[in-house]
């Protein structure tokens, strides 16, 4: 299996869980659990009642994710996360590309993702957080055919907001899936050369620009 074949997987079972949460017990409304849970509500919500988003019109889901997801994701964070110890080395000029390029990259992979949504359900496991925590990981699991996979989000507090900054699939971190190869192409062509071939897998892909 290669990295994007990998990548895209971890992906496609993140959007399943974001897509498929089952709302089994009442929460803080303030709760990261409880985000995790009202977010996949409201995106597989959305889903069922557009029949261009099912016929797997790509525009109109990635709007969806964006308008959906997005503001619920610290991408600065997740960026710097994935390209490690190189970030303090970029300007800010190529931080700011970093994270657009990243960002439009994971927005239409998410986005492609959705048509996969198909008859699972997720469950939600006990919160282990105390009152004052500002970092936790809601954990969940994706129950269909065959034996359940795993499924965590890591969230950080904002203010009074929640925001993920990393998802886990099958005990691998997504953010540690794209550090490995964005460390390679840092050290072969620079940072600009990340930049560059960022921007290339999102023209070939045909990908719209990601807002914010």
């Amino acid at each position: 299996m290669t990295l994007l074949t990998s990548l895209r997987r971890l992906l496609t079972v993140a959007t399943l869980g974001l897509g498929l949460v089952h709302a089994a017990h009442a929460a803080d409304a303030g709760a990261p659990d409880q985000l995790i849970r009202q977010l996949s509500l409201e995106t597989i919500e959305a889903v069922k009642a557009d029949k261009e988003i099912q016929a797997g019109n790509i525009n109109k889901i990635i709007a969806l994710v964006d308008a959906k997801v997005m503001p619920h994701v610290n991408f600065q964070r997740m960026t710097a996360s994935a390209v490690g110890r190189f970030w303090r080395q970029a300007t800010p000029e190529q931080q700011t590309k970093l994270q657009a390029e990243f960002k439009t990259l994971l927005v239409r992979t998410y986005a492609g993702a959705l048509t996969q949504v198909k008859d699972q359900t997720i469950g939600l496991k006990p919160l282990r957080a105390q009152p004052t925590d500002t970092e936790v990981v809601v954990r969940t699991e994706i129950r269909g055919k065959g034996d359940a996979i795993q499924l965590d989000y890591r969230l950080e507090k904002a203010g009074a907001e929640w925001k993920i900054y990393d998802v886990n699939v099958l005990g691998i971190w997504l953010a540690d899936q794209y550090r490995n190869s964005f460390a390679q192409e840092i050290g072969a062509n620079g940072i600009d050369g990340l930049i560059k071939s960022l921007a290339d897998k999102n023209a070939k892909a045909g990908a719209p620009a990601a807002k914010g």
